[in-house]
């Protein structure tokens, strides 16, 4: 969404000048509507790749910039926009910094694309990522990577402008949340928490401020790839929070780093952070 220099997509150290697509929904006249990272949310004509900018991530909400734009959703009702600002500290190549540090500075916005208008919903979430809207979008589902969490948020009913912790201390770090094609929930889960007997990484270090300090100073962010086990994880959910169904990949032989999962006519697609290819799981009902 930025400059388009040969060098982008080489590096991660390209992406605040590059850009880097997050979130991604098509709108109700068929437009993609995209969360660039670094840039703000744009409108994306799929069939000329014609871009227009909606909302500067400098201009952000309340005095706020966005630095890392992620999640989005879109209301088939209304045409709100639902997003997620994950940080207001760390941009998305700092992603495991953000991770490690557990801030609670994330936020869930809306943005009215005919008025302009920019709405703060909740604010001091914990690296808000993925959210889904429900069939009624009476509420919407929103994962809390860093502590491995699922908020319910209300939009409509007696309790709307409410959240509620639907699941906690899950197996893995949430990433995406998409409706399924029966009205369920999907969550790629980015990696899994615990390693056989081993105690997740991130608890050990949660209650020493000073150690999460030293290691997001000192330690290469591509060191942390070497905690992380490769196991492809999905969990299906229903709207309170149970567990519906689950896949799982223990040795990553097709897929790993599961950041979004899709369904369509009886097909599973599953994104990756870290494979160039999109796997398909065909007959998964």
């Amino acid at each position: 969404m930025g400059q388009d220099l040969q060098e982008c997509g080489s590096r991660t150290d390209y992406e605040p000048v590059c850009g880097r697509p997050h979130g991604v929904r098509l709108d109700s006249g068929g437009q993609l509507i995209v969360a660039d990272s670094y840039f703000g949310l744009f409108s994306v004509d799929p069939q000329t790749g014609h871009k227009t900018l909606l909302l500067d991530s400098k201009t952000g909400a309340d005095g706020v910039p966005f630095a890392f734009l992620n999640g989005l959703e879109i209301s088939s009702q209304t045409g709100i926009i639902y997003f997620t600002d994950s940080s207001s500290r760390w941009g998305r190549r700092h992603v495991k910094l953000e991770v490690i540090e557990t801030n609670a500075l994330g936020r869930l916005l809306t943005f009215d694309p005919v008025s302009g208008r920019v709405g703060v919903l909740l604010d001091g979430l914990y690296m808000p990522n993925g959210i889904a809207l429900s069939p009624d979008e009476s509420f919407l589902l929103l994962a809390e990577t860093s502590i491995g969490c699922i908020l319910r948020y209300w939009l409509k009913g007696p309790k709307a402008g409410t959240k509620e912790v639907i699941m906690n201390n899950m197996p893995g770090y949430p990433d995406n949340i998409r409706l399924s094609d029966r009205g369920t929930f999907l969550v790629g889960l980015t990696t899994t928490r615990f390693r056989k007997l081993m105690p997740p990484f991130l608890d050990l270090i949660g209650p020493y401020p000073a150690v999460k300090r030293f290691l997001a100073k000192v330690v290469p962010l591509s060191w942390y790839n070497m905690l992380l086990p490769r196991y492809g994880l999905v969990l299906e959910l229903d709207g309170e929070g149970e567990v519906l169904g689950s896949l799982h990949d223990p040795t990553g032989s097709l897929t790993w780093a599961v950041s979004d999962v899709f369904s369509h006519q009886g097909r599973l697609y599953l994104g990756s952070t870290d494979l160039p290819f999109l796997p398909v799981l065909e007959d998964w009902i």
